[in-house]
């Protein structure tokens, strides 16, 4: 595994001041608990601010780019921008999974889970950014590597929210109203990840998993829509 972040810098063509930023941007929670040499701290606070700066950029072009559209459509688009599985694939693009300093557990795992790494991992990389470059320089990143797609999402209509059309797909075809649960919520309060199961009466259609219960149930509609073939 690669662990030199001065090349991830060099690849984005961004020369930060500080690398130590962007070595803690990459640096997992689990890999400090099994090397407790380490100095540095892990990513979780470069994560949180990087999530902000997103959020702010994002909005902004959104408001910019689409004079004419309703709130309720653009914080659509946002959530179809910033969500787990944007940001995760965002993030491939760029091979931040050869950067990733993770505990031996976490770093066998390349299902869901990776994702969310891989997704937090990118609004750490902003927030490094911003701390070390500013503000216009964390804009361009962002605008780079994520706005572009907004395209595709608009063209596509991937910004349309699953859940309401779920319902009523279910209500139309099946005549119920879908039913949703938390099966599971693991993690630490500033940082949980829930799995939410959606039901048409007693029979469980799918399962989705997010940061929020929200995105989770958002997920499980999706899933749900492609099971029963309503796409």
């Amino acid at each position: 595994m690669n662990t030199e972040p001065q090349k991830f810098a060099e690849a984005i063509g961004i020369g930060f001041t500080n690398i130590d930023f962007l070595i803690q941007a990459f640096t997992h929670r689990s890999y400090l608990n099994e090397h407790r040499e380490i100095s540095h701290d892990h990513n979780e606070r470069l994560e949180f601010l990087g999530d902000a700066v997103l959020e702010l950029v994002v909005t902004n072009f959104l408001y910019k780019t689409f004079p004419g559209k309703p709130e309720g459509e653009l914080t659509a688009y946002r959530a179809a921008l910033v969500n787990t599985t944007t940001l995760s694939d965002a993030a491939k693009k760029l091979g931040m999974n050869d950067y990733l300093l993770l505990s031996k557990g976490e770093a066998k795992d390349t299902g869901r889970a990776r994702q969310y790494i891989l997704a937090n991992t990118f609004e750490a990389v902003i927030g490094a950014i911003y701390l070390d470059q500013g503000y216009d320089v964390a804009t361009d990143f962002i605008t780079t590597n994520l706005l572009y797609l907004i395209k595709e999402i608009v063209a596509k209509n991937l910004w349309q929210d699953a859940k309401s059309f779920f319902q009523e797909k279910a209500q139309e075809v099946e005549g119920v109203t879908p039913a949703y649960e938390v099966l599971k919520q693991i993690g630490p309060d500033h940082n949980k990840c829930f799995t939410v199961g959606v039901y048409l009466r007693d029979e469980l259609v799918a399962e989705g998993e997010g940061h929020s219960k929200q995105e989770a149930e958002q997920e499980a509609a999706k899933g749900g829509l492609e099971k029963k073939g309503w796409g």
